[in-house]
């Protein structure tokens, strides 16, 4: 979708551009002070930096994934953490820490670059930066033997604490950059990227703990042993993604059936989900619920498909409040025939409801649906004439807080006209 109003225009920023000229910078110090120092402990630093490097190399393409290369995330962890190896105490310093991961990361990075890959700057760079901050974190004391008494409980609530502060980190430095090149909120952006963290990035975590800890007992022989299940969980979760993308696919090809019979004009129905999950966005809604608001709103108008005659330009907000109600339990039973998510259905039978009754992700569809449909062919100035009717509208026809997010979204792009195709 290209970028317009419904979607806030991708523009370099400060903070854009200061996350990966930090990373830079630091990994440049890094390995200049490995260069004058010297590599301590080889073996186990060119250990790690295989697994790191063979984890970007099977790490998944494109800006969706929430952690696209667990077993380089694992495996930076797990030397980050790494107290001993075979008994003998490891004595890597923070400089070599991110010189060895930054260095393998970038090697397991050079195919994704070749292909085109543009997510691979801001991966590497989060991927140094957060090594960075738990090695400051625990290496410094633990090369100096601080921990060399904590044992049991103790050892484990301290790396689980590491490990929160880091997760806590990356959270930020994702967050940061979003909000800054997007302007939505940065707390809901935080909120969304912990909620995102939950799942694969605890698992990642769990393992470069279980991995320092196995490495400490029986050497870098536990590396493979703890790399071929999380490998294996990568190659299931690629998998269900593509799964996924194909659902998605499929709703989108459903949405488009009232376009390629003649009743909503063309792109209508991604444009009202593209400005839709922007405004779902700025109020604060979490995954889960953008990704059913995206599928009401690209299939908000199949219930057209039940009329004999066509509403002109498929403007439905223009209609008696009786009829919009009746396309919208057809468009709702037709979205159960499908099979996808009831919540996605229950989104689009409530859409003509009264806006205090419907859920929040109905009042959203309602909104950016009239939007679209009256600055769709008003012309220059048609968005901001728009926005005001639906502002004085009759109390209960649009939800106030809604329209007020519709206007900052509008705000962040330009409201000189109709949202772009």
């Amino acid at each position: 979708m290209s970028a317009g109003p419904g979607r806030p225009r991708a523009a370099a920023s400060p903070v854009t551009r200061l996350v990966p000229v930090c990373a830079g910078l630091l990994a440049l110090c890094a390995l200049a002070s490995v260069l004058w120092s010297g590599l301590a402990q080889r073996p186990v630093a060119l250990a790690f930096g295989a697994l790191v490097a063979v984890g970007e190399l099977a790490r998944r393409s494109g800006t969706g994934a929430r952690d696209p290369a667990p077993l380089g995330a694992a495996g930076a962890l797990a030397y980050t953490l790494l107290a001993d190896v075979a008994g003998r105490p490891a004595h890597h310093g923070v400089a070599q820490t991110v010189t060895v991961v930054a260095a393998a990361a970038l090697l397991g990075s050079v195919p994704h670059v070749a292909r085109g890959d543009g997510a691979v700057p801001e991966h590497l760079a989060r991927r140094v930066l957060t090594v960075a901050f738990a090695a400051v974190c625990f290496r410094p004391l633990s090369n100096q033997g601080v921990f060399d008494d904590w044992s049991g409980p103790a050892y484990a609530l301290l790396l689980l604490a590491v490990l929160a502060l880091t997760t806590l980190c990356d959270a930020v430095l994702a967050a940061a950059p979003a909000h800054a090149r997007t302007g939505w909120p940065f707390g809901p952006l935080l909120r969304e990227e912990l909620r995102g963290m939950v799942g694969i990035t605890s698992a990642v975590c769990a393992t470069g703990a279980v991995m320092a800890l196995a490495v400490a007992v029986a050497g870098l022989w536990a590396l493979p042993v703890f790399c071929v299940p999380l490998l294996l969980t990568q190659l299931s979760y690629r998998r269900y993604a593509a799964v996924r993308a194909t659902y998605r696919q499929t709703i989108a090809s459903l949405a488009r059936a009232t376009e390629i019979a003649g009743y909503t004009p063309a792109g209508h129905a991604r444009r009202v989900a593209g400005l839709g999950v922007a405004v779902g966005r700025d109020l604060g809604l979490s995954g889960a619920e953008l990704t059913v608001l995206e599928y009401a709103a690209l299939m908000h108008d199949i219930g057209q498909l039940s009329l004999v005659d066509p509403v002109p330009a498929g403007a439905t907000a223009a209609l008696p409040l009786s009829e919009q109600r009746r396309i919208a339990l057809l468009g709702g039973a037709v979205v159960r025939q499908t099979g996808v998510d009831a919540a996605v259905a229950v989104v689009v039978e409530r859409q003509a409801d009264p806006c205090r009754e419907q859920p929040v992700a109905a009042r959203i569809v309602r909104v950016v649906n009239a939007y679209e449909e009256k600055a769709r062919d008003a012309g220059p100035g048609g968005g901001l004439a728009a926005l005001e009717e639906l502002r004085l509208a009759a109390a209960g026809d649009y939800a106030p807080e809604v329209v007020e997010a519709l206007a900052r979204v509008l705000a962040r792009g330009s409201l000189t006209g109709p949202p772009a195709g």
